[in-house]
């Protein structure tokens, strides 16, 4: 199987997503399925659905001793980390992120969620893969960060750089020679729940609004959890053996 004896760790991973990730991880014969969040009902449920081989630990993604804690947790519970998946993020609440109307706070907090929690995970995984062997990380973006989004400017500010850092931690991995790949997955709007929400920001009219979005899609379809999971699987596997540093986007041609 493509996971076989692979410890996985999937951060923002009891819900969307994630969720979905874990469950093909788990279907595809990974040892252990790691999923961390803030909610422990969720938790739970994650661990019923995904099975034996899951583990769930509480997680808030910009607290840097607790990203330390989890990786030490599950190098200690299994021996080692072969798969990180920095999955965790935050649009940001209803609150203008227009360049004219957003507060400070908010920026920092949204960049805070969705690029310092990525710095932290790949951190604290280069630290322990790079001393066992190797390893893949993966870091989920969006497509918000390949193009402007200009009533989420802190969010697409946010995705954006999580390609520049994908690329250095790739290269600075690959120059020292520690068998660690990073790559990067950009789902454009998928359908789920979030995405509704998202939709409503553009206009309080989902369907007109999904009906305008998906005018600029060429394949005239909103992804799914499964497609951006079925990435990040190939990402995670050694069948991508030879790839770090790129951005695999799934969105149906958005953007092309």
């Amino acid at each position: 199987m493509r996971l076989s004896g692979k410890v996985c760790l999937i951060s923002g991973g009891t819900a969307g997503i994630g969720l979905t990730t874990a469950e093909l991880f788990a279907r595809h014969d990974a040892q252990a399925v790691v999923v961390t969040g803030r909610d422990p009902e969720r938790g739970a449920e994650a661990v019923e659905r995904l099975g034996g081989n899951a583990w769930y630990l509480p997680q808030d993604v910009v607290d840097e001793d607790r990203w330390d804690a989890v990786v030490d947790a599950v190098v200690a519970r299994y021996g080692r980390l072969d798969i990180l998946v920095n999955n965790a993020g935050w649009i940001g609440d209803e609150q203008a992120q227009d360049i004219e109307e957003v507060e400070l706070e908010q920026w920092r907090r949204i960049l805070a969620v969705n690029l310092d929690s990525v710095m932290l995970g790949c951190r604290a995984a280069v630290r322990v893969m790079g001393a066992n062997g190797g390893g893949s990380i993966v870091n989920v973006s969006s497509t918000a960060g390949l193009m402007s989004t200009p009533l989420f400017t802190a969010y697409g500010a946010a995705k954006a750089a999580i390609t520049q850092l994908t690329k250095s931690v790739a290269v600075h991995c690959a120059w020292r020679r520690y068998g660690i790949r990073c790559n990067s997955v950009h789902p454009g709007l998928i359908e789920t729940d979030l995405g509704d929400r998202v939709l409503a920001l553009f206009d309080p009219d989902v369907d007109r609004a999904r009906t305008a979005y998906l005018a600029r899609v060429p394949m005239g379809e909103l992804g799914t959890p499964d497609d951006a999971a079925a990435a990040i699987l190939y990402l995670a596997s050694d069948e991508s053996r030879h790839v770090t540093g790129t951005q695999l986007v799934v969105s149906g041609g958005l953007g092309v």
